[in-house]
């Protein structure tokens, strides 16, 4: 329905993947539109966000979409508003995320050996090297997970609320007005028949 007519070129959606056309302001505001647009209420919205973003903090690269929408239905969150919140983790973030949760992880398992992690950080690393890598990181993660799911969960719903409570009183506006114009009063330029 809102594809384009002649799709873009491979080279333009990677462009667009790094840097938006329209900038990263609007492809925000286009997100809260449709988080704000989803069915149900702002709980199960942010709870999904929250799933989503807390799923990331986890070294199962390849699974954060399945384990955010198994762990949004556990929590009767919103399974799309998961999907979203895995936004969180992106190749931008997972440097950083990768190095905190090892780094946590390490210090949990008291363990004073800093492994060092190689250059090019990679999924086939983690999983090849289980103990030394995999398993610091999965035990650094899940505290990780349980702030990020607080400290997502808390401004998305607010920000649900706000956006819902805003667009009804819109709509509200919106039926009243059309009642008011059904209601026979002549307003200025209307001619009387």
């Amino acid at each position: 329905m809102f594809k384009r007519r002649r799709p873009l070129p491979i080279i333009h959606r990677l462009k667009e993947l790094v840097w938006p056309r329209s900038g990263w302001r609007r492809s925000f505001v286009y997100m809260v539109h449709r988080l704000g647009r989803l069915p149900g209420p702002p709980y199960r919205i942010a709870a999904g966000v929250a799933c989503g973003a807390a799923v990331s903090f986890t070294p199962f690269m390849g699974f954060h979409f399945i384990l955010a929408a198994m762990l949004a239905l556990l929590v009767r969150g919103n399974v799309i508003a998961s999907a979203i919140g895995t936004a969180v983790g992106n190749p931008w973030t997972f440097p950083f995320i990768w190095i905190w949760t090892y780094n946590v992880g390490l210090w949990m398992l008291g363990d004073s050996h800093d492994y060092p992690l190689p250059e090019h950080l990679s999924m086939h690393y983690i999983f090849d090297n289980f103990t030394s890598v995999f398993w610091p990181m999965f035990l650094g993660g899940l505290p990780t997970a349980v702030v990020a799911w607080l400290g997502f969960f808390w401004p998305a719903h607010a920000l649900v609320l706000q956006y819902q409570r805003r667009r009804r009183r819109r709509l509200r506006r919106k039926v009243m007005k059309k009642k008011r114009g059904e209601s026979g009063r002549v307003y200025v330029g209307q001619e009387v028949e």
